[in-house]
Parts: structure tokens; C-alpha cells; sequence
């Protein structure tokens, strides 16, 4: 009987924490701005951190709220291009390939007014949710530097955004 109540602790206690927001707990809206192509707005991203300037030094997460339906492949493939896109050196293919089966494991298909979040562990790798769900998480540094590069590299195709994710914006 002890076990049993021993693991619903457990099981409690693993989905009271799977919320993105435990992982960044005092962390606070550091900026936010849109995302659109052509005209048409993809989506609000949120930049919460409990420093500021943000830097790889510490947690912080990126918080995405869709504003029209996108599927989880093209995510992975808009994502991948980016990330070969920005780096400094080439990325071997099997990189490439492990980061692209962790991508399409953590993303889902998303509709207007669904949330994608993704917290940044440093020294450690990067964890994603999809709503309050806790949809992978990744033990690789160079993996999650590389996935926020998309948004902080200096070099992103969306400078202005990535001013106002900084805080940086006038």
C-alpha cells in the first residue's frame, strides 16, 4: 500500500510540474512581438527569463502562441533550415538527423490558439511542451543552443523580433 501511494505521489507530482512555467519560475516577461509572413501573422512569441539581458547562462523559456494552423513537419523542416542556415561550421548529417527525430518527437500540429513553449536548461539541453504537456526533453547543449539560435542568433530572419524577445526594441 505504501508503494501505491508512493507512486501516485510521484505520478502527481511529475503532472503538477509539467506546466512550462515550473521550469522558469521567477522568471518574467522579458519582451513579446509577432511573427508574419507576407502579411499574415503566424504567431506571438514570449520571451520569459528571470535576467535580463537574456543569455545561455541561465533558464529562460520561449513561449509561441499560434495564430494559424502549422504541422509539426513543417515546423521540423522550417526549424532544420534554420539552424543549418545560422551555423558557423557545418553540421555533420547525423547530427542533423538525431536533432530532426528529437524535433519531430517534441512538436505537435498546432491550430489557432494553441501553445508551444520551450525552456532552456543550461548545460543541459532543452525541454518542450505543447500546451501544459511536457512533449520531450533533450539532453544536448549544442541541440538547444542551435534551436534558440532561430530566434536570439544575431544572423535570425526576423531581427525585429528578435529585438523585442531581447527587450532591446526602441
Amino acid at each position: 500500500m505504501r508503494a501505491l501511494a508512493a507512486i501516485a505521489l510521484v505520478l502527481w507530482a511529475t503532472a503538477a510540474c509539467a506546466d512550462w512555467r515550473g521550469d522558469v519560475q521567477s522568471a518574467t516577461l522579458v519582451g513579446e512581438g509577432d511573427f508574419s509572413v507576407f502579411g499574415f501573422k503566424l504567431y506571438r512569441a514570449q520571451m520569459w527569463s528571470e535576467r535580463v539581458p537574456v543569455d545561455f547562462d541561465e533558464r529562460f523559456a520561449l513561449h509561441i502562441i499560434y495564430a494559424r494552423g502549422i504541422k509539426r513537419e513543417r515546423f521540423v523542416d522550417a526549424g532544420i533550415s534554420e539552424i543549418k542556415r545560422l551555423a558557423s561550421v557545418p553540421i555533420p548529417a547525423d547530427t542533423l538527423a538525431r536533432w530532426r527525430a528529437d524535433m519531430l518527437q517534441a512538436f505537435v500540429d498546432v491550430g489557432p490558439g494553441d501553445q508551444l513553449s520551450a525552456v532552456y536548461l543550461p548545460d543541459k539541453g532543452v525541454r518542450f511542451y505543447a500546451g501544459d504537456r511536457m512533449t520531450g526533453e533533450f539532453d544536448d547543449p549544442a541541440f538547444a543552443r542551435a534551436f534558440f539560435g532561430i530566434w536570439l542568433d544575431p544572423s535570425t530572419r526576423a531581427p525585429t523580433l528578435r529585438r523585442q524577445l531581447l527587450g532591446t526594441a526602441q
